[in-house]
């Protein structure tokens, strides 16, 4: 039986949880939070939706597998940390470019490898929770 209470709360929570989850994500590039944080709110928006109208509403909602999520997002923090290797850096150096760019200032690595963990976390943590709702 669904709740029509809930129904209604997560059709406002889940786009601000997500605006939210990409604002810690952004704001840890300086200060604490991040694509940890950013991941684990934005994999609770969804499964909040999972728990209003079922595990295939959210992942028609998702539009993206989570196992994606976690491939994609290994990459890309894998990625972070071979831009520099390939400039005969230390894997991991912190680069960041001389162009600001809008909304997150001087981008760089730090904000790559962060949406990778923000990618891995959330798809990491939807595996868990669609799976354990699903049974």
């Amino acid at each position: 039986m669904q709740s029509l209470f809930l129904a209604t709360a997560v059709r406002l929570l889940l786009p601000l949880l997500l605006l939210f989850s990409l604002f810690l994500l952004l704001r840890g590039h300086n200060e604490p939070g991040g694509g940890f944080v950013g991941g684990l709110v934005a994999a609770a928006a969804f499964a909040l939706h999972a728990l209003a109208h079922g595990v295939a509403a959210a992942r028609r909602v998702l539009r993206v597998e989570p196992r994606r999520l976690v491939a994609v997002g290994l990459l890309t923090a894998l990625v972070s940390g071979l831009i520099p290797l390939a400039l005969g850096l230390p894997f991991l150096t912190g680069l960041w470019s001389i162009l600001p760019v809008p909304v997150i200032g001087h981008g760089g690595t730090p904000i790559l490898f962060d949406t990778g963990v923000y990618l891995v976390v959330a798809g990491m943590a939807l595996m868990i929770v669609f799976s354990l709702m699903e049974e």
